[in-house]
């Protein structure tokens, strides 16, 4: 996985944080300005949906291949590696926006409900036999490139918003492959029990106590779900929460730090760093 390049979200005019990507015109842009291989694996850290509108073909995520179709959509999760393939023989659009954008502008429930965005060890990312997605594609470009851009992002993002919850009710019932049935529900009690208790504590040990199994039990159920250990899913969850309050509040990030449990701001900072790249301030100036 070394040589698996990671691509960062990058508009065409740095202004915006969705993008709606005919695949026609994205490999023609990539054929005259070339930053990487789209037909090679990369990881992406941001969220994208493959919308298939015409021709058959397969695309590649996390080494696996899904055939695909009209009325196929391939929801991509962040930190997710994807690639398309070698000749392409179907078209479509790639709809690409940032975390930011979900965080500023989707409601809290709706994030809970479009499990793929969060939870892709959870789901499937395919969808099938969707027939709303080019009446969603030509609503959404139409805001886009539309002059009036009072609460633009407000409306494409509830046009985007409505279109991932209706995804979401087509797929409620595909059983995603799961290992064990034991495994899947102690993993999203673990998942749950961090959602409720990550203020109080981000220590593996307490939620395997409050599961009562060890921690090697633990690391091995979260392992199986996310290719990562608890520590990290307890973590990523943290910095995800610090992001959503950052966004959503006018706080200060000392009234932030101690309201999402820790006891220090250079904690808090050092924390957020270590995971983003970024200080809170930093993070929060380039909002």
């Amino acid at each position: 996985m070394k040589n698996i390049p990671n691509i960062s979200f990058n508009s065409s005019d740095n202004t915006t944080d969705i993008q709606f990507l005919d695949l026609v015109d994205l490999f023609e842009k990539v054929k005259q300005n070339p930053t990487h291989n789209p037909k090679k694996p990369h990881r992406i850290d941001f969220f994208a949906l493959l919308v298939v509108t015409s021709g058959t073909g397969n695309h590649q995520i996390d080494l696996k291949k899904y055939p695909v179709k009209n009325g196929t959509v391939l929801k991509i999760a962040k930190g997710q590696v994807h690639s398309f393939q070698e000749n392409l023989s179907y078209k479509g659009y790639l709809i690409i926006f940032t975390e930011e954008f979900v965080l500023k502008y989707f409601s809290k429930s709706s994030i809970d409900f479009i499990s793929h965005l969060y939870n892709y060890h959870l789901s499937e990312p395919i969808v099938e036999n969707s027939n709303f997605n080019e009446s969603f594609i030509q609503k959404a470009t139409t805001e886009l490139l539309g002059k009036n851009t009072y609460l633009q992002k407000n409306i494409v993002a509830k046009y985007l918003e409505l279109y991932l919850l209706k995804l979401e009710r087509i797929s409620h019932d595909t059983v995603a492959i799961k290992p064990d049935k034991k495994y899947y529900i102690l993993f999203f009690q673990f998942k749950n029990l961090v959602e409720k208790n990550y203020k109080e504590s981000r220590n593996v040990k307490d939620f395997a106590e409050m599961l009562l199994i060890s921690t090697k039990h633990l690391n091995k159920i979260v392992q199986i779900f996310t290719l990562s250990s608890a520590k990290n899913f307890i973590d990523n969850y943290v910095i995800l929460e610090i992001k959503r309050t950052i966004l959503s509040t006018n706080n200060s990030l000392k009234e932030i730090a101690f309201d999402l449990g820790f006891d220090e701001v250079t904690n808090f900072t050092k924390f957020f760093k270590k995971h983003t790249g970024l200080t809170p301030k930093e993070y929060k100036s380039d909002i």
